[in-house]
């Protein structure tokens, strides 16, 4: 197969015996060029199929108008509801979006900043993978490139940060239970450390501390993989308990889901015997039956200040890092996982 042509300015210049200079500033709408000229360029250039090089025209201008955005998980429900807001901020400001995911893998991370910079992109939005410790990869990009954490973040970044106020949702989530009459509720939580999930859990210690309920270890239970398959695995733990839970947090909604299908296996009635709540309100919260009631996480919001608050760093002139933490709201979405009463929605 042979190579395919690419049409390069040279070429439109020496078509229309003109400098690579006016064709340049004739596709890019050059007050100093005539309509005419202007015109004549568009017409070739369109007869070529001519597509500007931005990674070239970057790399003259040092600005590229892409942004480059690294995920843990593109098919993670809440992931994606966080790019659709990264994108369509970028298209009211005119930006591109390369994404990249590091599949929750520190190496990868790393090997991703790395490309972004290496492309050249104006600004970096980085949601980091649960075992990111050490930040020195991190660290040397923000001395070159604006960078801006969101949803899954480290204080040890000196960096503007979007995220939400996991402990207090937490807090309240399990609050809610304590209403409904629930004394004890376990909790399903990440064994990794992650920003995230630690959150959730001084949240949940917090409601039962401030509701003079019991801690009992044998309700607090962690998983690697927080997904609906270990919910299921380890509601059969907590069902296996000679004092069961009356109640359960899961801080997601897949493990919540997980917990349902255990307790339905097991004819429990939900929320009469154990009440449930997850967190993130994904498209399944609403699927399964009964329904979960779920911390509203709203994904699409943070995308849009996330990226908003990355434009804002690259036109910062004086070239200071903001280090500054973006706290977007959360609600509580109750349904009849844990209040039966509810009119159904």
């Amino acid at each position: 197969m042979s190579k395919k042509n690419i049409t390069t300015l040279k070429q439109i210049a020496e078509e229309l015996n003109l400098s690579i200079s006016t064709v340049s500033r004739a596709l890019n709408d050059h007050p100093d060029i005539s309509l005419k000229t202007k015109e004549k360029v568009i017409s070739v250039s369109k007869k070529f199929n001519y597509a500007p090089n931005l990674f070239a025209k970057g790399f003259r201008s040092h600005k590229t108008n892409i942004i480059g955005v690294i995920v843990p998980n593109i098919a993670h429900y809440f992931t994606s509801t966080l790019l659709k807001g990264v994108i369509s901020e970028a298209e009211i400001h005119g930006y591109k979006i390369i994404i990249s995911e590091s599949r929750n893998n520190v190496q990868k991370e790393a090997e991703m900043l790395e490309t972004m910079k290496q492309f050249g992109v104006d600004g970096i939005l980085l949601s980091l993978v649960r075992k990111t410790h050490n930040v020195d990869s991190i660290l040397k990009v923000l001395e070159h490139i604006p960078l801006v954490l969101f949803d899954k973040v480290s204080t040890k970044v000196p960096c503007t940060q979007v995220v939400i106020d996991d402990e207090d949702a937490a807090f309240r989530a399990v609050e809610h239970l304590i209403n409904t009459g629930k004394k004890r509720i376990a909790i399903i939580k990440e064994t990794e450390k992650s920003f995230n999930s630690e959150k959730r859990f001084a949240g949940y210690l917090r409601a039962l501390k401030n509701y003079n309920l019991e801690i009992d270890e044998n309700l607090i239970l962690s998983t690697e993989d927080i997904s609906m398959h270990q919910g299921k695995r380890l509601t059969s733990i907590l069902l296996s308990l000679q004092n069961r839970p009356d109640g359960v947090f899961a801080v997601t909604d897949g493990a919540a889901i997980g917990v349902i299908k255990t307790l339905k296996k097991h004819k429990i009635k939900i929320p009469e015997e154990i009440g449930v709540v997850g967190f993130s309100n994904s498209e399944n919260s609403i699927i399964i039956e009964p329904k979960l009631t779920t911390i509203d996480q709203p994904g699409h919001r943070i995308g849009e200040v996330a990226f908003r608050a990355l434009i804002n760093e690259i036109n910062n002139n004086d070239n200071t890092v903001n280090n500054k933490t973006i706290v977007i709201k959360t609600n509580i979405i109750v349904r009849e996982s844990s209040f039966k009463s509810l009119v159904t929605t």
